[in-house]
């Protein structure tokens, strides 16, 4: 199976979404990609007394006829950038549609903490269950202005900043490494610097790291660490005309990639998922740093990993138009100051996205 040349963007009305939506439109403007806007619902069937124990179904035309105006209003909001956009109302679990539609995107890019909107939707479930069961990087997006404060719903939509400063957690785990990979590919699209970043908690010694005598060379260790990023590094970007900053730092990633997120466009992560799609969680560190960063983050999750590579159509994108929606160990160097939920494994009857 291929994947399309084109970004994934979950939508409900909110600030948060329409926010997202802006970031995923300026993305596929770089790239040369399409966006396909998708708006999901579901409703519940319920027993009525009056049939006998039988069900009746809400008539769901107006919410539908609701999800096709939120998807025309995003639709008319990109249109004129450059970059051709599709939109379709689907019925169902908003999480799993976004799933199962990712097995041939590119990208999916959804907003967080978006309150109200087309039907009250809070997009919390969402992006946290999106990152850990997507077929394809995900990105989720933070409402938040250029100092990194959380925004209100109904606030005026900021405008999306120029990418120009990526960073990476590289540990050394093959999950890690496809992220670097994708920050590299998302660097030279951007023609950002990237920044890879790679922690251990020498100073307190907590976790695994507790069991060690208090006799080892801290700094020793942080310098092996740095020269296994350096290998790390290297290899990844053998032939590509991209330069990567590295830092092997005292710390754990969650806290180094959250600190490096307030002077960050974009932080990419690798994550580790294990089990099946309902036993699929995301790592602890994926899930510190999408509750806490305050630029968007890329989540690189072992799903990604299922289907083959990106393949380009060879086609150029057609341009927009309106869419009628369709029913060295571095341990003191200056570190960035400033400062996931795990899947909703139950379906929220009445989630849009």
């Amino acid at each position: 199976m291929t994947r399309d040349d084109v970004i994934l963007v979950g939508v409900d009305g909110s600030t948060a979404s329409l926010y997202a939506l802006d970031w995923a439109a300026a993305e596929a403007q770089r790239r040369g990609w399409r966006l396909h806007l998708v708006c999901a619902y579901a409703l519940p069937s319920f027993a009525a007394a009056s049939l006998n124990g039988g069900y009746a179904a809400l008539d769901d035309s107006a919410i539908q006829e609701g999800a096709a105006a939120v998807l025309a209003e995003a639709s008319a909001r990109v249109s004129g950038r450059g970059v051709a956009v599709t939109a379709k109302v689907h019925t169902g679990d908003a999480a799993g549609v976004l799933v199962e539609l990712s097995r041939e995107a590119r990208l999916a890019v959804v907003g967080t903490r978006g309150r109200g909107g087309f039907a009250d939707r809070l997009l919390g479930t969402v992006s946290s269950a999106l990152p850990a069961h997507a077929f394809c990087p995900t990105v989720v997006v933070p409402l938040r202005d250029a100092q990194g404060h959380q925004l209100p719903e109904g606030n005026e939509i900021p405008p999306v900043p120029e990418g120009r400063r990526i960073v990476v957690g590289v540990d050394g785990s093959p999950q890690a490494e496809r992220a670097l990979q994708y920050a590299i590919d998302e660097a030279h699209a951007w023609d950002a610097q990237l920044t890879a970043v790679s922690g251990v908690p020498v100073g307190s010694m907590t976790g695994l790291l507790a069991w060690l005598p208090s006799a080892v060379d801290h700094e020793q260790v942080l310098r092996d660490m740095a020269e296994g990023l350096d290998v790390v590094v290297d290899r990844a970007v053998a032939g590509r005309s991209v330069a990567v900053r590295r830092f092997a730092l005292d710390g754990t990633g969650a806290e180094l990639l959250t600190e490096f997120s307030s002077a960050s466009d974009l932080v990419v992560v690798g994550s580790r998922g294990r089990g099946g799609f309902r036993g699929l969680l995301l790592g602890s560190t994926s899930q510190a740093v999408l509750h806490h960063a305050t630029c968007p983050v890329m989540v690189v999750s072992s799903r990604a990993d299922e289907l083959p590579p990106p393949v380009a159509s060879g086609e150029a994108t057609a341009p927009a138009e309106h869419a009628v929606p369709e029913t060295t160990a571095r341990s003191d160097e200056a570190v960035p100051s400033d400062e996931t939920g795990q899947p909703d494994e139950t379906a929220q009857s009445d989630e849009t996205a």
